[in-house]
This record gives structure tokens, C-alpha cells and sequence, in this order.
């Protein structure tokens, strides 16, 4: 199911409950998605936000123990493995920043950018788009 698709649905389903709601109104369904997408959009913000300092701090401390693991003069007099084990810090902080990519940190970072990406691809077909926030933007008909 696209994300159009359950926006609609989800349309239809609160439709009969919002007591201000006139199907005359040309606009209304455009006002309507607008305001679902936008909510979706800003409700992956904080998540995405989390994410990203948490990546963030990921990374900053594989940097330092990588330079901490990279100045140690006996790095370069013992062997590869026995480098590693006198720096455990430095492979515990790859195996989390690992971790964190093979579990899709990295993807939740740019969620909303994603969805409003995707939203901009099917709204084309429609004279219209959207930015990153999920405000729709109306194109003029083409001229033909």
C-alpha cells in the first residue's frame, strides 16, 4: 500500500466524524491530505532527531578512539589483532556504529526527506508537489 493509499483511507475514516466537513468544498480533500502529510512529516522529526545524535555521538567517539588507537606507539610495534585487543574501546565503538547501521539508523535519519521525496514523484502527475514539510504546492495546468 502506497502512502497516498493510507492517507485516503485514513481520509475516509475520520470523514464522517469531523462535524465542519462540507463535500462541497472543491478543496477540502487537498486541505485534508495537506494536513495528514504534514502530520506525518512532522511526527518523524523528533524520532529523526534522536536518531541523528545518536549516529552523531556514534561517530564521534569511533574518531576518537580510532586516534586514540592510532597514536598508541605500540600499535604499530605488536600486531594487527594484538593492537585491537589493547584498544578495546576503538572495536567496541566500530561494532556499535555496525550495529546501528545494520539496523537502519541511518534510514530514520532521513525518513520525512524520503517521504516528502516520494510524495513530490506521485503528486507530479497532478500539477503539484510538496516540500520538505509537506505543504502542498499548486503548479499551473500546462499549456498544450
Amino acid at each position: 500500500m502506497t502512502i497516498f493509499t493510507c492517507l485516503l483511507l485514513n481520509r475516509r475514516s475520520k470523514s464522517h466524524q469531523n462535524i465542519n466537513y462540507n463535500p462541497n468544498e472543491p478543496t477540502e480533500d487537498l486541505k485534508a491530505f495537506e494536513r495528514r502529510l504534514r502530520e506525518i512529516i512532522n511526527g518523524l522529526g523528533p524520532k529523526a532527531f534522536k536518531w541523528r545524535i545518536v549516529l552523531s555521538v556514534a561517530v564521534l567517539i569511533l574518531l576518537c578512539s580510532s586516534y586514540c588507537w592510532l597514536v598508541d606507539p605500540i600499535t604499530y610495534q605488536a600486531g594487527f589483532i594484538g593492537s585491537l585487543q589493547k584498544h578495546p574501546e576503538f572495536v567496541l565503538s566500530l561494532l556499535f556504529l555496525m550495529a546501528l547501521f545494520f539496523l537502519g539508523a541511518h534510514k530514520k535519519v532521513v525518513l520525512p526527506s524520503i517521504i516528502a521525496h516520494r510524495s513530490r514523484i506521485v503528486l507530479a502527475e497532478y500539477n503539484m508537489a510538496c516540500d520538505n514539510s509537506g505543504k502542498l504546492i499548486l503548479r499551473p495546468k500546462p499549456n498544450l
